[in-house]
């Protein structure tokens, strides 16, 4: 790397043991190689991505040697700042809920259905999972559900304690879902921070009611609609976090879908208080996990209507969407502003010369 080390000094991240030319081979150029995570930049043993080391189920960062992170109780690990917004009971989970809801209805999109959010454990996710008959989801760690199916399923009670670095006296009871309409419940993942859940949210709460209407969408149409709006409530968040009424100066649709959308978005989320430094670094951190995606539903689907939302705005490309199911193709502002100037004849009133047109 250019530089003389001692060899108590140059160190894994992860396990503190000393990196040597014995554990970590040399390239061809003779350099010593390692590994480092896309956004956090954390370097580490490449033995590490395969030998168990735990990772913080929100942020993905490496445990190191001179930390512990929370375990919680189903098997997950949560490094000690994301643990201090982690939500843990469904009644916590709320009023996201309703702040995702006033969100939508800045961008004109009022969310009709009501339905239970419920906060659940991982197994409990897996199985409800299990009991959809369709739909698409998310992994290889799903992170919520929009559920259609009538099913009982295990929803957390309330907020359990913390006894070292363990959770303990988690307080569960089964919730009997009825089908009152198309969605049965949004099932959330307990122990996320609040971003988690940001991003996680917006799909299920919106698609219900502000996609009926629509044709059957393709995958990569639906879900990229819906990384575009969760892309969009992360980028809105952060900035009211920060205090600032300012616009974003992000590359997220959000800062050229709709200014006044933005402003009263941030005006209203400002009333939540300040972020610290750190809830505002991992809101851009799963920002990044939207960006980077690579599956072809959520990843590309999200590139391609995100480029429709820059282009031409939100409203014009949902329009399209519910016209044609698909996301507007590149001649679509050419053939728009083609069409606003056509003329056709027309059977009723006048123009004062005798001719008729509309």
């Amino acid at each position: 790397m250019g530089a003389v080390w001692h060899p108590e000094c140059f160190r894994c991240h992860a396990c503190n043991q000393p990196i040597s030319d014995y554990e970590i081979p040399t390239n061809a150029a003779g350099l010593i190689e390692y590994r480092a995570h896309p956004f956090w930049h954390q370097k580490y043993c490449p033995a590490h991505e395969n030998d168990g080391t735990p990772r913080c189920c929100s942020c993905e960062r490496m445990e190191p040697v001179d930390a512990r992170y929370l375990i919680l109780d189903d098997g997950r690990k949560l490094c000690l700042e994301c643990l201090d917004s982690s939500i843990m009971d469904t009644h916590e989970c709320q009023p996201l809920y309703l702040e995702i809801q006033e969100f939508y209805e800045g961008l004109n999109m009022k969310v009709e259905q009501q339905v239970p959010l419920l906060l659940v454990e991982r197994q409990a996710l897996n199985e409800a999972m299990e009991g959809e008959k369709n739909g698409h989801h998310h992994m290889p760690e799903t992170r919520g559900l929009c559920l259609s199916e009538e099913q009982t399923v295990s929803t957390i009670l309330r907020r359990p304690r913390i006894g070292g670095y363990r959770i303990l006296d988690m307080f569960t009871e089964p919730y009997k879902l009825v089908r009152q309409c198309e969605v049965t419940a949004i099932l959330i993942l307990y122990g996320l921070p609040r971003n988690a859940y940001q991003e996680g949210m917006p799909k299920p709460s919106y698609q219900p009611s502000c996609f009926s209407g629509y044709p059957n969408l393709s995958p990569d149409v639906e879900e990229g609609i819906c990384q575009v709006l969760a892309h969009m409530w992360l980028d809105s968040e952060i900035v009211a976090g920060s205090g600032s009424n300012m616009a974003s100066t992000s590359s997220s649709s959000s800062s050229s879908a709709s200014s006044s959308t933005a402003s009263s978005s941030s005006s209203g989320s400002s009333k939540k208080g300040k972020r610290s430094e750190f809830e505002k670094k991992l809101g851009d951190f799963f920002k990044h996990q939207i960006e980077s995606d690579s599956s072809t539903a959520y990843g590309d689907g999200f590139r391609e209507g995100n480029k429709a939302v820059l282009k031409y705005g939100l409203k014009s490309t949902l329009d399209h969407i519910r016209l044609t199911g698909n996301f507007p193709c590149p001649d679509f502002g050419r053939i728009s502003r083609r069409r606003a100037v056509v003329v056709r004849p027309w059977l009723g009133g006048g123009c004062g010369d005798g001719r008729r047109w509309r």
